[in-house]
């Protein structure tokens, strides 16, 4: 799979057919491989690409903050060495707001863009239940670096807690292996402490809500939610949901099915067909 040159550092991504580009943006603490059985649905649709977030996955790992604007730096950078326009994005978690980001500054380039359990909004403390809320406490606080740093908690966590279904031992080795060393999963806790709630942090709050603008406005770039159930993880609850329906111009919303936040590791084949039904409807 190609790796290449992007600003001082490199990029790692999957890439197969021709055509429409369809771009997966991942989320955290994961990488392509979150869509390996996402993307086989694809053959014949487009071309499918998959990066991976600088600094995770098997992408380079620079020495920078890892802030939500350092992402977008590099995601840019991949995007304009590719050459990429007219492109279907479909991101999650993280990458779902990072694709949000990239389609508000480049509106002219998207053609089409799916998200599920991604940050759509800014929020509030009393916005997150009981669990995520003490759990987000813990990472914001000087125990979220002994958890983070000096142990793969978010790996495990995700991908035991956060699925359905948990993960055999193989696959979540697969996960860790990008994040041997303290300094390694520095990107993860960055992201785990970039949540956008009460304003804080106040840059990606700033870049939430620049991108929501956008999702508000513009009714003539075709959307697609896809919402899951039966998981206390999840972070588009049907309340986030009613409110995507209110806020986002041009919105489909499609059901898939029981899952937890890491709904491609239980919903693959459904996530796949949603968004090949929605772009044979809607795209073409």
């Amino acid at each position: 799979m190609p790796v290449i040159d992007v600003l001082d550092s490199t990029m790692y991504y999957e890439e197969a057919g021709d055509g429409t580009p369809y771009v997966f943006l991942h989320g955290n603490p994961s990488s392509s491989r979150l869509w390996r059985n996402v993307l086989p649905a694809f053959d014949g649709a487009g071309r499918v690409l998959a990066p991976d977030l600088i600094g995770m996955g098997r992408s380079g790992k620079p020495d920078i903050p890892y802030r939500f604007a350092d992402h977008a730096r590099y995601l840019d950078a991949w995007f304009d060495r590719l050459g990429l326009d007219g492109v279907v994005l479909v991101g999650h978690d993280w990458g779902g707001a990072l694709a949000f980001d990239w389609a508000a500054r480049h509106p002219g380039r998207v053609l089409g863009l799916a998200f599920f359990e991604a940050i759509v909004r800014t929020m509030s403390w009393s916005d997150l239940g009981e669990g995520p809320r003490a759990r987000t406490e813990r990472i914001r606080s000087p125990e979220g670096e002994a958890l983070v740093l000096d142990q793969n908690f978010l790996v495990d966590t995700a991908f035991t807690g956060g699925v359905l279904t948990p993960l055999g031992e193989e696959d979540l080795e697969a996960y860790r292996m990008p994040y041997p060393t303290r300094e390694s999963r520095r990107p993860l806790l960055e992201w785990a402490r970039s949540m956008p709630i009460d304003g804080a942090p106040a840059d990606v709050a700033e870049r939430v809500e620049r991108s929501g603008e956008w999702l508000a406005t513009s009714e003539d770039v075709p959307k697609l939610l896809l919402t899951f159930d039966s998981s206390p993880t999840l972070l588009v609850t049907a309340e986030v949901a009613a409110w995507c329906a209110a806020n986002i111009a041009g919105l489909t919303v499609r059901h898939c099915g029981p899952a937890g936040h890491h709904a491609p590791e239980d919903q693959p084949e459904a996530i796949a067909a949603a968004i090949l039904a929605w772009a044979d409807k809607t795209l073409f």
